[in-house]
């Protein structure tokens, strides 16, 4: 996306249209559009062929872009899991991995990223009924490894406001809900990590449709990213209307939501109950 948005701009700043520009590869207009939103690899002789018709010729500028573009076109850890990881979730995955925020909205379950072992298989298992055992079992092994980035060095701030719904409704059995309230109050002591909870007494608010996540990046080429999901599938949104509708919501969430302080406190009275 990054190498994308640098193609668009030294386009732009050499004043060439997206059919100027594919004439110059023999392609279609379109497939310049697609590489410059990320939409298809970055083919090397392609990419050189373009830095020059935009004005590029240093042998470094052109050698330090080839370079970017090989380590964008690696596939990244999680292309081990592809046999179970569905297309559409490989992005989120990679934009999980490199934001600097992550934001979410949880109405149903505890967020994968907070999850215990336990309580990710039987989450899974509920939303994928005629998967096998073993599809199961990588599915968790993939949400273990996603987990890891909040150790990091350069772990991001993961913001999450839930529902008081996650933690009524019972995901396995009692010890295992009981374990997975009690590793949220262990994340609450983590430092990159914050939590919300918004009780029943709260009211509407204005995310009622469901889930969703907003990466920020430090990148100043990426923009935020929404992500929402369903059934069949996630929607990524990246236009600055669509992202904001989303923030407004979040944020106006947090204002009605329990203030992150007391979230330990409500977990453990709610661990209490059980």
């Amino acid at each position: 996306m990054v190498l994308g948005k640098r193609l668009q701009d030294l386009r732009e700043k050499a004043g060439l249209s997206y059919e100027q520009a594919g004439r110059a590869l023999d392609v279609t207009h379109a497939t310049i559009r697609r590489m410059e939103k990320a939409e298809v690899g970055l083919k090397l002789p392609y990419v050189e062929k373009l830095l020059v018709t935009y004005g590029i010729t240093a042998p470094e500028q052109i050698g330090g872009f080839l370079a970017l573009a090989r380590e964008a076109n690696r596939p990244g850890w999680w292309h081990s899991f592809r046999d179970v990881l569905p297309d559409w979730f490989s992005a989120f995955v990679s934009l999980e991995g490199e934001a600097a925020v992550i934001r979410a909205y949880e109405p149903h379950y505890v967020p994968g990223l907070l999850q215990t072992t336990d309580y990710a298989r039987a989450a899974l298992r509920a939303g994928m009924p005629h998967a096998s055992t073993d599809e199961i079992d990588r599915l968790v092994d993939l949400r273990v490894e996603r987990q890891a980035l909040l150790s990091r060095a350069d772990a991001p701030l993961l913001w999450v406001v839930m529902d008081e719904t996650v933690l009524r409704r019972w995901i396995g059995g009692r010890d295992m809900m009981r374990a997975q309230i009690s590793a949220l109050i262990d994340a609450t002591d983590m430092p990159n990590v914050r939590l919300q909870v918004i009780p029943f007494s709260a009211g509407p608010h204005p995310a009622m449709y469901g889930p969703f996540h907003i990466f920020r990046f430090q990148l100043q080429e990426l923009p935020d990213i929404a992500y929402s999901e369903s059934l069949v599938g996630g929607v990524y949104f990246d236009e600055r209307d669509d992202v904001s509708t989303f923030l407004e919501a979040l944020d106006r969430m947090c204002a009605q939501a329990a203030p992150a302080q007391s979230t330990k406190g409500i977990l453990d009275a709610m661990r209490k109950e059980i």
